[in-house]
């Protein structure tokens, strides 16, 4: 069974980059190599690795990718930290 694996790096000038794979050694050497030279975290190096999980299928990797990368910078930061209960609240709306 192949194993899939979505993480996130800290970027140099203080972004998230997030991604999936099945070799994260691999993955986050290419990064830090500037192996993928247009990518976005080309020009933001060095990064590092802050967070990162487990999926055993590649459809429950690209789910859990989309679904993190759309998350505001409050909610990443919280998962990063693992303050998994204050997810749910990041999530509600704010209206005026």
């Amino acid at each position: 069974m192949k194993v899939f694996q979505v993480y996130m790096l800290e970027c140099s000038d203080d972004t998230y980059y997030v991604g999936l794979t099945s070799d994260l050694l691999k993955r986050l050497r290419r990064h830090e190599s500037g192996f993928y030279e247009n990518s976005y975290t080309a020009s933001r190096l060095p990064v590092k690795l802050v967070f990162n999980t487990y999926c055993f299928s590649f459809n429950s990797a690209m789910l859990t990718e989309k679904q993190i990368k759309k998350w505001s910078r409050a909610k990443k930061e919280a998962l990063i930290q693992g303050k998994f209960d204050e997810l749910p609240n990041l999530s509600k709306k704010v209206f005026d």
